[in-house]
């Protein structure tokens, strides 16, 4: 199969789809790599460090979508992207299809098989190939929300691990997946008073023993949400429903009872934010306020440290991979956790959670092509 990887051309996008690591696999199991030129820039990885793994450079991306058979990115594809996708291509990326009807459409003009990284499943009933970019994100998002408490970004000028004699910051993380537990741990690590918000009781047993009592966790409802926003100096959306849109947690009438320069940050935001004054924002203009508050709703996050990023991905992404270039779609009759990173297929969307939240039909889930 001939594979294709374009550069990411998202606003401060830097990871790529294939580090060479991964192209000497797919040379190695007899595939055709073409790589467009500079792609691994953001991550060190030059056009020769590509060649030497086995891949051929071009120079337009124009050729890779023409000639690819299944084309491998790290983020959505753009407007620019999807009209060059076609009929029997194969798309291997994050989708994220449930706040992204024009993105959907495109996709379905296309005709191409779109299989999302965030909907594959494991067979424990993970999403391995979300679970490393959310480990990133939710690190980051602690990063992310210490920078803006700093006076000069407009925040409460405030240290989250305090010093000596004076308090702690208090950071509320309402979902205690795999986002939550890696914020947990920033967190916890700086010194900031930490509370997980989950409502699986189960869940909120396993982080009370992984933390070993450093983080209060509550069951979530609403009074504790209400509690935990009024004392609140960060706060991290990290609320998962695969596929589908994430709930709206925290409304703007909460925001009024909200310290003044307080942070939000909605790692939910690819998924439509679980903040109702949630919008996305770019790694080039981060932050706005709404009613005192400031938000951070970057869509990308973990493409801020792409050497990191690129590397944690491809190492989840690599074997299903290679089974779609080895197989193409007939990958999925074998692979029911591939099959359910389909998401459109001939011109429809296949992915019920996702056509429920665009109000699309949802159409048979195909098998091979």
């Amino acid at each position: 199969m001939r594979v294709g990887v374009p550069k990411e051309i998202k606003v401060h996008e830097y990871r790529v789809g294939l580090t060479p690591a991964s192209v000497r696999e797919y040379v190695a199991a007899g595939h055709d790599v073409v790589v467009e030129a500079q792609a691994g820039g953001g991550i060190g990885a030059s056009d020769d460090d590509y060649r030497a793994a086995g891949a051929r450079i071009v120079q337009a991306p124009a050729e890779i979508f023409a000639t690819a058979d299944m084309v491998v990115k790290v983020k959505e594809p753009q407007p620019s992207e999807w009209v060059q996708l076609r009929e029997g291509q194969i798309l291997f990326t994050y989708l994220h299809l449930a706040s992204d009807p024009e993105q959907t459409k495109g996709l379905m003009a296309s005709g191409c098989a779109a299989i999302a990284y965030e909907t594959v499943t494991d067979t424990q009933g993970g999403l391995p190939l979300l679970v490393p970019m959310s480990e990133v994100a939710g690190r980051l998002s602690i990063e992310a929300a210490a920078l803006a408490l700093r006076r000069h970004t407009g925040g409460r000028g405030l240290l989250l691990g305090g010093v000596p004699g004076v308090p702690p910051g208090r950071v509320v993380i309402i979902g205690g997946g795999t986002v939550g537990i890696h914020a947990a741990r920033m967190a916890v690590g700086l010194g900031a008073e930490t509370t997980i918000l989950d409502r699986s009781l189960p869940r909120l047993r396993v982080l009370d023993d992984v933390f070993g009592g450093r983080v209060r966790t509550r069951y979530s409802h609403m009074e504790a949400v209400e509690q935990e926003l009024r004392a609140a100096d960060v706060v991290i959306g990290a609320v998962l429903v695969p596929g589908a849109k994430a709930p709206k947690i925290v409304t703007r009438r909460h925001l009024a009872t909200m310290k003044p320069g307080a942070v939000i940050v909605d790692v939910a935001i690819d998924q439509g934010g679980c903040f109702e004054t949630s919008h996305p924002t770019t790694h080039a203009d981060p932050t706005y306020v709404v009613d005192g508050v400031i938000h951070y709703c970057v869509a990308n996050m973990p493409g801020a440290v792409p050497l990191t990023s690129s590397h944690a991905l491809n190492h989840a992404t690599l074997p299903f991979g290679l089974r779609l270039a080895a197989k193409g779609m007939a990958a999925l009759d074998e692979d029911a956790h591939l099959r359910a990173g389909l998401n459109v297929h001939h011109g429809r969307v296949v992915y019920p959670a996702v056509a429920e939240s665009l109000g699309l039909p949802s159409g048979p889930k195909p098998l091979a092509a």
